[in-house]
């Protein structure tokens, strides 16, 4: 089955592009938007609107399959490509993928993901990440690179759905064959993201009985984590009554997972023993839950990101800590992910979807930290699409990561909704066709 033809149209995101810099520098809050000037390269405002591009194809038998370009809401920090501007990649999809893709000849997901991964053109946006460490830094902006990340990852959710239309399958059957995988119909534990409604959203998720939680975006040191921490200690404190209090099931034990934002690495120099002993300390405000802390530090580099992970990590065994570690920042592509899991430097990656590119990168970096004995997290973002989430969903059911991140939006009970229910889906179609 051959593609026939193929569109590129503007869309919206299910959220907001935050420069991360300048939170992190202290732009406060005004209303919904923050004050102050943005940091981040391709910035304008401190937030502003969140966009998406589809991309969708038609194929000879007229069947229609789409997926959609999207970036992290934290685009251009921890060494990730910059902003996904529709208005600069639909004229370069136009002039750059059309040509590759009309014509193409879909007998494989992972042949043609592949190819995409290796083709290179001159790049129309500053800042561009793709090609860290395989070039000088200083080289022209027209020097041909890897397309964007938020661009591989729409063009091969929309290949995906190609070749599952193609061959009557479904997306997650599609992945199984290819990557020889079982199916197995049962759902992934899922991990809800309250945003800055911690309180309210933790709640919810609570009564829907979410297997991990609330994620809390302690993103700042004056309103979140406080000077010397004690604001986050006094949340999960908080957290844990709630979840006794409020829970359908007394057997219900959620893991607690909290985002921080390399915060904790700014109130204590980024010392690695400092901060680990802070988290251990953690372990008697969330008990009797199991304690995740996601990007402890952020040490603005990767290798040193590693060793400061590795070295936290090794402070916690041995004070015989039972809180884990995730990385985030800096751990992008599956080159990244492998190094973080090569390195023991945590116990759990998150793969962040939007950040490997394509599809198939986020597959192989399940397998991986799953054969290297690390927990898999397969995350994205709060700006992602409806679309882009279901075809994670599809991934996530034959990869099998040990959670998958409720999205998009950052209103939680939405993203909740859109994956559970696919996941529900798809297993029972599976268990059909037994």
């Amino acid at each position: 089955m051959r593609i026939r033809n193929v569109a590129f149209v503007e869309g919206a995101s299910a959220f907001f592009f935050d420069d991360q810099r300048a939170i992190k520098r202290g732009a406060a809050h005004d209303g919904f938007a923050y004050a102050g000037k943005p940091v981040t390269e391709g910035f304008v405002r401190v937030r502003q609107p969140g966009k998406a591009i589809s991309v969708v194809i038609e194929l000879e038998n007229g069947r229609i399959a789409a997926g959609d370009c999207a970036a992290v809401q934290y685009s251009g920090a921890g060494g990730r490509d910059p902003l996904l501007d529709p208005a600069r990649y639909i004229p370069y999809l136009e002039k750059n993928l059309r040509p590759v893709l009309v014509g193409l000849e879909l007998d494989s997901f992972r042949k043609s993901a592949t190819m995409l991964d290796n083709l290179r053109f001159p790049d129309p946006a500053p800042g561009h990440a793709s090609d860290r460490g395989s070039g000088d830094p200083s080289a022209s902006e027209n020097e041909p690179k890897r397309l964007h990340t938020a661009l591989r990852y729409g063009l091969t959710q929309a290949l995906l759905a190609a070749r599952a239309e193609a061959t009557g399958k479904l997306m997650t059957e599609v992945v199984a064959e290819e990557w020889k995988l079982p199916l197995i119909p049962q759902a992934i534990p899922i991990f809800g993201q309250s945003g800055d409604d911690r309180y309210a959203n933790a709640e919810k998720m609570i009564l829907k009985g979410v297997d991990a939680l609330p994620h809390a975006l302690i993103n700042t040191v004056d309103e979140k984590l406080g000077r010397d921490g004690g604001k986050l200690k006094e949340y999960l404190r908080w957290l844990a009554r709630r979840i006794e209090a409020l829970r359908m099931d007394p057997l219900y034990a959620p893991a607690i997972h909290v985002d921080v934002y390399g915060t904790i690495g700014q109130i204590f120099g980024d010392d690695p023993e400092k901060v680990a002993d802070y988290v251990a300390g953690l372990e008697a405000d969330a008990a009797p839950f199991t304690l995740y802390v996601e990007g402890p530090v952020d040490v603005e580099e990767k290798q040193r990101q590693i060793e400061a992970l590795a070295a936290i990590t090794r402070r916690l065994a041995s004070a015989g800590s039972s809180v884990k570690i995730v990385a985030d920042e800096w751990c992008n592509t599956l080159e990244d992910i492998r190094d973080f899991a090569d390195a023991a430097s945590c116990h759990m990656i998150q793969i962040k979807t939007p950040d490997l590119g394509g599809l198939q990168d986020i597959v192989d970096a399940v397998l991986y930290c799953k054969a290297k004995g690390v927990e898999a997290y397969q995350g994205g973002t709060c700006n992602e699409t409806d679309l882009s989430a279901r075809a994670c969903v599809h991934l996530a059911m034959a990869s099998r990561p040990e959670r998958m991140l409720a999205k998009p939006g950052m209103g939680f009970d939405e993203g909740f909704c859109l994956v559970k229910n696919e996941m529900a889906r798809i297993g029972a179609a599976l268990r059909m066709k037994k």
